[in-house]
């Protein structure tokens, strides 16, 4: 019987690291799925195969679809597809170098690595800003329910998918804010993680209060805080047993259902988007039987 990857459903690591790949010109990528299948455990090294790719091998998955784009008064959400992306997770950073290493060489005949991002927990499972990350996360058989598709037959069963946008801080603007406005962004108080009753409709959480979408719009969020020489984010992940909450999500933090932009893009912006398809595994490996053969 399929099972989703475990890495999905379990809590945040304390250190990922993201690797996201373009399908070489040409490349034939079947054999090297092949040996991604070998090292993947789909616990620490959770898979996600893009449209570009899916098509390179004729594949066709129900439900995953481009991801969207748009240019709003005061939003603005790029579209970046890659073919594939692996979600390292771990304890030790060490060891995720030496598991990166591990792919590329693996990899290195049909794709290109063409972004590695280092993400940490922060203050067990907190965004850059201080404030806690996934308060509405759906838990146990609720969150299995949001994230993993059931009832659409062998191969498909028990596969997610998953949105991916890494977001670049300004915590110079954030920071710069009073305490008040802070809270009035998120929609939550920092110093309790209590939602605000009276928080303007701008507020974050107003925004994607998830309960208040019809039909219900509940992902599973793994998001995790990174950072490099130069800047830091968030990498938000939010797994779905379709893209449709997701979606929604989207279009009303960027206005399109009544012209309020939700607060959090006055301080940070995303600079990638994608939608990937994440197989289920099988007797623990990973289940490419609803690719061709």
């Amino acid at each position: 019987m399929s099972q989703p990857q475990p890495g999905i459903l379990a809590d945040v690591p304390a250190a990922a690291r993201y690797l996201v790949c373009s399908l070489k010109p040409g490349a034939a990528p079947a054999a090297t799925l092949e040996r991604l299948v070998e090292i993947a455990d789909g616990h620490s090294v959770v898979v996600g195969l893009g449209r570009p790719l899916l098509q390179a091998v004729g594949a066709d998955i129900p439900g995953l679809e481009d991801f969207p784009a748009y240019s709003e008064p005061g939003a603005e959400v790029p579209a970046t597809p890659q073919a594939l992306w692996c979600w390292l997770r771990g304890d030790d950073r060490g060891e995720l170098v030496h598991t990166t290493r591990t792919l590329r060489a693996a990899l290195a005949e049909a794709f290109q690595v063409e972004q590695v991002i280092d993400a940490f927990r922060f203050r067990s499972g907190r965004d850059l800003t201080g404030y806690e990350d996934g308060t509405e996360n759906p838990v146990g058989n609720d969150a299995v329910a949001a994230a993993i598709v059931a009832g659409a037959g062998p191969g498909l069963d028990g596969s997610s998918f998953v949105a991916v946008q890494q977001w670049v801080h300004d915590l110079g603007a954030f920071q710069a804010k009073s305490p008040v406005d802070r809270d009035h962004a998120i929609g939550r108080r920092i110093a309790d993680n209590e939602e605000i009753d009276d928080a303007p409709g701008s507020a974050h959480v107003k925004r994607t209060a998830q309960e208040d979408f019809e039909p219900e719009a509940f992902v599973v969020r793994r998001s995790m805080p990174w950072a490099d020489a130069q800047s830091e984010g968030l990498v938000f992940t939010a797994f779905g047993h379709s893209v449709v909450a997701f979606n929604a999500l989207l279009q009303r933090m960027v206005g399109l259902d009544d012209g309020v932009v939700d607060a959090l893009f006055g301080f940070t912006r995303p600079v990638t988007g994608a939608y990937y398809w994440c197989p289920p595994m099988q007797d623990g490996r990973l289940d490419l039987s609803a690719l061709p053969d």
